[in-house]
């Protein structure tokens, strides 16, 4: 299976900042918490750690992503959304993403995931369709607040980021199902 391309690389370059995590790395394979339980994959559907250091100093506010693009969808598949992530935080703890959202930094917001559900969804290709990248993505923004509801697609707020996103930093783990 030929991978479809980076997806980041169809929108605006921007100056690159370093992810890091305790729980993910990149081309590393997802460990069970980060693979789905809810799509029967036996895992746990728990977000991982991330960190992230050297964004620009005009950053007003943080996004992250995770999105598979090698998803059989023709569009990919989001797993997680957050916007709205305070200029002055640098970390999400493992389990942030819970759909309640209650360990998310105070002013924090999720999206539906492309599961119709808050919060993180684990990974759960269909067996035999090949390793697939999830791209963590921290992109910093020139504003303080997207101009988006929690009612949006990630789509929609992929949209609102064209234009204002400032730097951008990606951690890429894999995951398979034989």
């Amino acid at each position: 299976m030929n991978n479809p391309p980076d997806p980041y690389n169809f929108l605006p370059e921007v100056p690159a900042f370093e992810v890091t995590s305790d729980d993910v790395a990149e081309g590393e394979m997802l460990a069970m918490p980060q693979v789905s339980g809810i799509f029967g994959a036996g895992g746990e559907d728990i977000s991982p750690h991330l960190r992230w250091d050297g964004a620009p100093e005009e950053t007003l506010s943080y996004a992250v992503t995770c999105f598979d693009p090698d998803a059989p969808t023709g569009s990919g598949f989001w797993h997680w959304v957050v916007y709205d992530i305070p200029a002055d935080i640098n970390e999400l703890t493992t389990g942030a993403g819970s759909q309640d959202g209650s360990t998310l930094p105070a002013g924090a917001k999720q999206l539906k995931n492309d599961a119709g559900l808050f919060g993180y969804l684990g990974s759960a290709p269909p067996a035999g369709h090949g390793p697939h990248r999830y791209m963590f993505v921290v992109h910093a923004l020139n504003v303080a607040s997207l101009p988006i509801t929690e009612e949006v697609s990630p789509a929609i707020c992929g949209f609102n980021m064209f234009g204002i996103t400032i730097a951008r930093g990606i951690v890429t783990p894999v995951y398979e199902q034989n």
